[in-house]
């Protein structure tokens, strides 16, 4: 199967062995980092760096003054870890090695964004606000991450792009120096935190027929018994994730087709637009809910988790990516300090193909180790 590997541009800018290890290793396409959020990275065979710390959400090339100009919410460029056009040099040189380069785009996952704008963040059934997570409902921020996603997936010389969380993004992130997991949540506690209470949220909610007021209410009472050491929230949490999802779902299905619109706009006809995305359309983060049998009407195809090698977010998507002949990426960790697993990549890729995966996406090549790289190269599952 067709196989790419993540990479961000400080991976690549300054180490000129950088691409040709890529070459080396087997795979023929990069999905180079084009909007990121801030990050601590390890970069273990950089000539001249091991750490690189992206402090705040930034585009890593330079944004169009034309596009941004007058408009409050912007892109922010990237400081000292991605100087310049980052991207550009980093996808000229793996092009060079004769590497296939894809975007990959991040959208609804900005911390800075939620600090400078604390309006555009979601703000749960506590009045708490996520600022790392802007709500897709709010039409300033719907107007932001399009025109964003248009700019950032279509660089000069990309075949296609990949959009992370693109969609609802909530309670499960890895923020700085995180402390959320003294109390285990389960999936439908994560959903109920993950809920939006914004105004426009709200507005949305009684358009539904649902008291806005009643229903954080609701919320609060069914997460109770889990702060206090229940397993679960109950018959009362599903109740609520019931109703309410069919508007979250509508909300987060309409960005996306504004997203991917904007994207094939600005791109060629053979540009291809992949989704990173979750079966379970209730979900929030990086790989957002999509309901499978719709999305690949939508947009070329899907790069769906696989954790551990796991393919049970394959086996939703695999019949409606057959029938339409769709890309069905598998995303396998590689890192082994990442709880990845290269030495059974072979193994991994076999189960994926198996479960309907017709390309492997590798989790993360700048990150891994060289024995983890060793190990893929070993593996066979490349060649």
């Amino acid at each position: 199967m067709r196989a790419s590997a993540f990479l961000y541009p400080w991976d690549v800018v300054g180490d000129p062995a950088a691409a040709g290890r890529l070459v080396d290793l087997g795979v023929r396409q990069v999905t180079l980092a084009a909007a990121y959020h801030s990050t601590r990275a390890l970069t273990p065979r950089h000539p001249r760096h091991r750490v690189v710390t992206a402090e705040y959400a930034a585009v890593l090339y330079p944004p169009d003054e034309r596009r941004w100009s007058g408009r409050e919410l912007r892109p922010h460029p990237a400081g000292s870890w991605a100087l310049g056009d980052a991207y550009g040099e980093a996808a000229e040189a793996l092009a060079r090695a004769g590497l296939d380069v894809h975007s990959w785009v991040v959208l609804a996952h900005n911390s800075r964004l939620g600090a400078e704008h604390p309006g555009t963040s979601v703000v749960n059934a506590y009045g708490d606000r996520y600022p790392w997570a802007p709500c897709v409902a709010r039409p300033e921020v719907r107007s932001h991450l399009v025109s964003l996603a248009a700019e950032a997936a279509v660089r000069p010389g990309a075949r296609g792009t990949e959009l992370e969380s693109c969609g609802w993004y909530g309670l499960a992130h890895l923020h700085a120096h995180d402390k959320t997991s003294g109390v285990g949540l389960d999936d439908t506690a994560q959903y109920l935190m993950s809920l939006c209470f914004c105004a426009v949220c709200r507005s949305g909610y009684a358009q539904e027929g649902l008291d806005d007021e009643q229903l954080a209410a609701g919320v609060r009472a069914a997460l109770e018994p889990v702060w206090r050491g229940a397993p679960t929230t109950g018959p009362a949490g599903e109740t609520l994730l019931e109703a309410t999802v069919g508007h979250r779902a509508a909300v987060a299905r309409t960005f996306q087709e504004e997203v991917v619109g904007a994207v094939r706009a600005a791109a060629g006809p053979e540009f291809r637009v992949l989704l990173h995305a979750d079966p379970g359309v209730h979900r929030c983060g990086a790989n957002a809910g999509v309901d499978p049998a719709a999305v690949f009407a939508l947009a070329d195809g899907v790069v769906a988790p696989c954790p551990s090698g796991r393919t049970d977010a394959l086996g939703a998507f695999a019949p409606h990516a057959a029938r339409t002949g769709g890309v069905l990426a598998a995303n396998l960790t590689v890192v082994s300090g990442l709880g990845g697993t290269p030495h059974t990549l072979a193994e991994d890729a076999d189960r994926a193909a198996a479960a309907g995966a017709t390309e492997l996406r590798l989790y993360h090549a700048g990150l891994a180790s060289d024995e983890d790289l060793a190990a893929v190269r070993k593996s066979g599952a490349l060649t």
